[in-house]
């Protein structure tokens, strides 16, 4: 595992969606947030190098893939990723990225993927503290009886998600 100081975002934008303007944070292994601009979000101070560069490169790709995802054109993402975590964190976030567009899980699922059934609470933390929206799909967890549960931004913009991939089924 990587550093954890590596893992701090060196370069950053802010992309339009149809969910609304969302800003992408880089460091030199990937992907490390995505969520909702907050109203006066400043950018970071942009740097020169190869680390800085490299970062670049994975926004730009980002920024591609979620035009096509947000097109229909796209139902994986393949751009790398490189969230801060817990040990704990990040094998939820993967259990995660392996949940297929469309479908729909419980916490009690994820718990159950990771071989943890007893830590339904903990992955519903872990899902909450989740930094890289959309890529890392927290807003396919839905409630145990298949209703919508809590998303960090808001309900209306997961029922947008869900539509927009056709949620249709639970895997």
């Amino acid at each position: 595992m990587a550093d954890k100081r590596l893992l701090t975002p060196i370069a950053d934008r802010l992309v339009d969606s149809p969910v609304g303007m969302l800003h992408i944070k880089a460091n030199r292994f990937g992907i490390s947030h995505l969520g909702v601009a907050k109203e006066g979000a400043e950018l970071l101070k942009e740097d020169k190098g190869e680390l800085f560069e490299s970062a670049l490169q994975h926004l730009s790709q980002l920024e591609t893939e979620l035009q096509e995802y947000f097109s229909g054109d796209r139902q994986e993402f393949t751009v790398s990723l490189a969230p801060k975590g817990t040990e704990f964190q990040t094998q939820v976030w993967h259990a995660l990225t392996e949940l297929s567009y469309g479908h729909t899980c419980s916490y009690g699922d994820i718990a159950e993927k990771i071989k943890r059934p007893k830590a339904v609470r903990a992955v519903g933390a872990a899902n909450g503290a989740n930094p890289i929206a959309i890529i890392v799909p927290c807003h396919r967890v839905i409630g145990k009886n298949g209703k919508l549960t809590g998303y960090a931004y808001g309900l209306n913009m997961k029922q947008q998600l869900l539509s927009l991939e056709g949620e249709s089924r639970r895997s």
